[in-house]
């Protein structure tokens, strides 16, 4: 009996890095299914997204697909929150709610992050697009279960920084919307950009001297001359 408790241990021990591994890599399984449906979602909106091709985008088979996100519009709002989350993840880490920054350089350090994330995930930015352009259900989830925690965050912020006199006094919500396009645009028109002045938006030194205008143009202007940064170079992006 000593024996097979000693062997049902060491069975154990052997099958827990196994268990690990797998479960590692199921989550890695999920996070490329998620990236490949923000793309395809991206490039043909819902109705014209398949699941078929999101799968084809991945090199999986179709029912794996399936096994993990039964129906597009399961996968849809998994897709929304999987790129909600990695924002979410950089704020913690960057700015975290706990921080000592002062306020307005954290706001700045918030915003930044976001656009180091569209830079990074062009898709993001369109597949966003997409479901603007009409009234439809998701978007109203969306607008309520992902992005009013987040302006949950930044609203009062922003309210916060507007006090001090270093943001213009307008109603909050109008700078959160200017700063998502700002931080949007070489998302936007990167493409346009590379015909029409040989930019590209991949490009390093196109993405800091851009992140140092709107820099210029809000924080540090806004700070009466006073930098919000505190010097810090942007951040690297996010690795695809």
């Amino acid at each position: 009996m000593i024996i097979e408790g000693q062997m049902a241990k060491k069975t154990v021990r052997r099958e827990r890095p196994r268990e690990r591994a797998e479960q590692q890599r199921s989550v890695e399984t999920r996070a490329s299914i998620l990236d490949a449906a923000i793309a395809e979602f991206a490039a043909r909106g819902f109705e014209g997204a398949s699941i078929r091709a999101i799968a084809d985008r991945v090199g999986l088979q179709h029912p794996l697909i399936t096994y993990h996100y039964r129906s597009k519009d399961i996968l849809w709002r998994a897709a929304a929150e999987h790129a909600f989350a990695q924002i979410r993840e950089g704020w913690d880490s960057s700015a975290p709610e706990n921080s000592d920054l002062p306020p307005l350089a954290r706001l700045r350090e918030e915003y930044a992050t976001l656009f180091r994330y569209t830079v990074a995930f062009p898709e993001f930015h369109r597949f966003m697009r997409q479901e603007s352009l009409s009234n439809n259900p998701r978007l109203k989830w969306v607008a309520e279960t992902v992005l009013a925690p987040l302006l949950g965050r930044l609203i009062p912020q922003i309210v916060a920084v507007q006090k001090q006199g270093l943001l213009p006094a307008v109603d909050p919500i109008l700078f959160h919307y200017m700063m998502v396009s700002l931080t949007a645009t070489l998302a936007g028109f990167g493409p346009e950009m590379q015909v029409t002045g040989g930019l590209s938006a991949r490009d390093i030194k196109v993405v800091e001297a851009y992140w140092r205008l709107v820099d210029e143009m809000v924080f540090e202007t806004q700070a009466c001359g006073k930098s919000a940064r505190g010097g810090e170079a942007l951040k690297p992006l996010p690795k695809r």
